[in-house]
């Protein structure tokens, strides 16, 4: 318990509570648009199999988390020790055992995580019909139905989680992130026409 409560220092002295918020939302809304733009894909293409369809899906879902990981980590550490080298230089001295040094240190890896598990797990979430179909258990809705209503469920909660951290409406706020979805799936749709 210790460990969490430095860890929250940490995120609060460094002001980045509201970047990994951030950056969970962004990673997370592209990881879920990824998913449906290819279930859309291979809901219009016909009889594509479903192991074609999670090894695609679940390429794309490692493809998004390393992105997310080592893109973060990379830009975050870059900040971090350019924040730490200016506080260093406006107090005249060096901060090599202060909890700045320590933050500049461990957040990088905090939001590099945010960043990365935001895509995988909500990827994770949405091709779970399909692996659950691939194991032959029965689902109510065919297996890409069923992730793709997934999917935008998924999108809608993350618009609701939106809509209250900014303390506007949550309905409205979760019906603009479904619109940015069918606006997606309209445009993957009339690809193929």
């Amino acid at each position: 318990m210790q460990a969490f409560g430095q860890l929250r220092f940490l995120l609060r002295i460094t002001r980045t509570t509201g970047i990994a918020r951030r950056y969970f939302v962004t990673n997370g809304f592209d990881g879920a648009l990824t998913m449906l733009g290819l279930l859309m894909g291979f809901r219009i293409s016909g009889s594509i199999p479903l192991e074609v369809a999670l090894s695609a899906c679940l390429g794309a879902t490692i493809a998004l988390t390393m992105s997310g990981l080592s893109s973060a980590y990379i830009s975050e550490t870059a900040e971090r020790k350019k924040e730490l080298r200016e506080l260093e230089e406006a107090m005249l001295d060096e901060l090599d055992d202060s909890a700045h040094a320590q933050a500049a240190k461990l957040v990088p890896i905090v939001i590099a995580l945010v960043n990365g598990l935001a895509p995988f797990s909500l990827s994770i979430l949405i091709i779970l019909p399909i692996w659950l179909a691939y194991c032959g258990l029965p689902l109510p809705l065919p297996a890409f139905d069923a992730a793709i209503a997934l999917a935008f469920t998924l999108i809608f909660l993350m618009g609701i989680f939106l809509g209250r951290i900014s303390g506007s409406s949550w309905l409205l706020s979760g019906l603009r992130t479904v619109a940015i979805a069918a606006i997606t799936s309209l445009l993957i749709l009339l690809l193929r026409l």
